[in-house]
């Protein structure tokens, strides 16, 4: 997220914390255990999308769809977010494994 954030320098991409104490103020329809489950994007034009669906749209606001395009393609799309969906129910325990450090729930982008 902090490569995506340095990436995007015409500040295409709005960037939330689910923890904030005003999230569910400012983001009603958004269910905060929901949003720690499966990654949400909101569209420019008001449509909610989901898990890799997000990440390709943010990736594309910055020039670099190309890099997960393949993600989307069909035949790879539905193998792709089952493996997202793996990855994001045990993101804390890989965290850990790979940094020694488990993912802390308030994380900052600005770090």
């Amino acid at each position: 997220m902090r490569h995506l954030k340095a990436l995007d320098k015409q500040g295409k991409i709005q960037f939330e914390s689910i923890w904030a104490d005003n999230f569910s103020v400012r983001f009603p329809a958004i269910d905060v255990t929901e949003a720690n489950r499966i990654l949400h994007g909101l569209t420019p034009d008001g449509k909610m999308i989901y898990g890799l669906d997000v990440t390709y749209a943010a990736w594309s606001a910055v020039g670099r769809g190309w890099l997960v395009a393949p993600l989307r393609w069909p035949g790879i799309r539905w193998l792709a977010d089952k493996g997202y969906l793996g990855f994001a129910r045990h993101r804390n325990a890989l965290s850990k494994l790979i940094t020694g450090k488990e993912r802390c729930l308030p994380c900052s982008l600005d770090e």
